[in-house]
């Protein structure tokens, strides 16, 4: 043993290095060393280069808190050590001098909270954040980005991604500002192609949407060192926070959520804590516990896909560390935040409306904006729900509509075999029916199951038009952005 000892502290001796730099001595130990003196490496700064993609998928004002989720990510991220180069950000970028921002050129992420969009990169703005410029920015493929900065992640075998999606979602699709959606099938492709092509050692994607489990379940297999979290399971919402009558609430001048449960939690979490030492598995754990939101209505279950076994790698790996946290070791006892209340994300545009409606003067244009833009929007639901119902009846009859229409696989399959087949019935429908838009988006299941039923698409064009004479002429079923597929 002391034989053992002796040998080690000569090879210490022997790899201990004096570096002069100016005026400073300083003594620097090999990671071998560092490794045997701390906690397995976390503080070795050799980890390759970091990336990080920053999604925001929506745009209007009610939908403020997207883009405050992701500008809250880049300041996490910048304070960590990544540079802007390495960064790569998208929003519509239509909330900080939007008329209805109280403070004109901010954007806040939590009641009491800090500017968060000072400093933020603009590389994909307004019609550039679209499903297509994300697959060739994570690929790396300059040629195929129309529009924006040209930015992309140009990384390499030894480098470690980070990508962060917020927005509205449903079954297997995720919402942009313009053009066709995201489709589970077509991100997991982009992320199969990325690992073929070996330029990261590994990838963590953490997604905000409602059904957010849908996206990854059944479709990201083990294996491409990919590690997942998503703030919902397959078949239920995801929630916002911090919104107007709720609490914690936001300032009074506020109409709008400021963030959303999943994102707050793992952000907030990240602001506070030495990232050096936290685990991705340990992050999960306490998002998990405060996304619940003690198991209450006002909650989901996040959770975890891909390759499990890399959540146990520190998060500084991957999002760097504010050395302002040195000093704060993550310890679940100090990290749980007390529960508060949330708003179902499809419901965060009603409450929106609502009490700009409510805080009106009376006889004011304001007030009767507000009251327009509510009616508007559950002019909007009505349809959608009932044209999906009334579809469903003509293809599979009143008595079995309900149960085909409202089907869940078993767990571990994906939503649909044929994406195909559900891009083009999207299309079927919108084109007789109108847009899907945000909230027509919990319908998605309801059209996987159609083609798993075996419906052509002629059948579909059928019912479509049947169900369909016309549709609302209001902003939310307009074709203006396009198809949604």
């Amino acid at each position: 043993m002391i034989r053992h000892a002796a040998g080690a502290l000569f090879l210490l001796a022997l790899s201990i290095l004096t570096v002069a730099n100016g005026r400073h001595d300083f003594i620097k130990l090999p990671s071998e060393a560092r490794r045997f003196f701390s906690n397995a490496g976390a503080g070795d700064d050799s980890v390759g280069t970091r990336w990080a993609v920053l999604f925001a998928g929506s745009s209007g004002y009610w939908n403020y808190r997207h883009q405050a989720d992701v500008c809250h990510a880049y300041q996490i991220l910048k304070r960590g050590g990544l540079k802007d180069e390495n960064i790569i950000v998208f929003m519509y970028d239509d909330i900080a001098y939007n008329a209805e921002n109280p403070r004109p050129g901010v954007i806040i992420n939590s009641p009491h909270g800090d500017d968060v969009y000072k400093g933020v990169p603009k590389d994909y703005v307004g019609n550039a954040v679209t499903a297509q410029n994300l697959y060739a920015v994570i690929l790396g493929d300059k040629t195929a980005v129309k529009g924006g900065s040209g930015k992309v992640v140009d990384s390499g075998p030894n480098d470690h991604i980070f990508i962060y999606y917020t927005d509205h979602g449903g079954p297997g699709i995720l919402g942009t500002p313009v053009g066709p959606y995201i489709y589970a099938n077509d991100l997991n492709d982009a992320l199969k192609k990325k690992h073929a092509s070996g330029t990261y050692k590994s990838l963590v994607f953490y997604l905000e949407a409602c059904e957010s489990g849908s996206i990854f379940e059944g479709l990201l297999p083990e294996g491409l060192n990919i590690y997942a979290t998503t703030a919902s399971n397959a078949v239920e919402s995801s929630w916002g926070t911090y919104c107007p009558g709720e609490y914690p609430s936001p300032p009074p001048e506020y109409d709008t959520c400021l963030g959303d449960l999943y994102s707050i939690a793992w952000m907030e979490d990240s602001d506070i804590h030495n990232l050096r030492t936290e685990t991705l598995r340990q992050q999960y754990e306490l998002v998990k516990k405060r996304t619940a939101n003690d198991n209450g209505y006002y909650g989901s279950h996040v959770m975890q896909y891909g390759d499990l076994k890399l959540n146990v790698e520190t998060l500084f790996l991957y999002m760097g560390t504010n050395p302002a946290n040195d000093n704060f070791t993550f310890v679940d006892d100090n990290s749980l935040w007390p529960s508060s209340n949330a708003v179902n994300q499809r419901d965060a545009d009603l409450l929106h409306f609502w009490h700009k409606f409510r805080k009106a003067a009376e006889g004011s244009d304001r007030k009767t904006e507000a009251q327009k833009q509510l009616a508007e929007a559950m002019e909007h639901r009505a349809h959608v729900d009932n044209s999906m119902k009334l579809i469903g009846k003509l293809l599979f009859g009143v008595e079995n509509s309900a149960q085909v229409m409202n089907a869940v696989r078993p767990t571990g399959q994906p939503l649909v075999e044929d994406w195909n087949c559900v891009k083009s019935m999207v299309r079927t429908f919108e084109t007789h029916c109108g847009s899907l838009s945000q909230y027509g988006m919990r319908h998605m299941r309801s059209i996987a199951n159609i083609c798993n039923a075996g419906v052509k698409s002629e059948q579909m064009a059928e019912a479509s038009a049947q169900a369909c004479a016309s549709f609302p002429s209001n902003p939310w079923s307009s074709l203006h952005r396009g198809f949604s597929a």
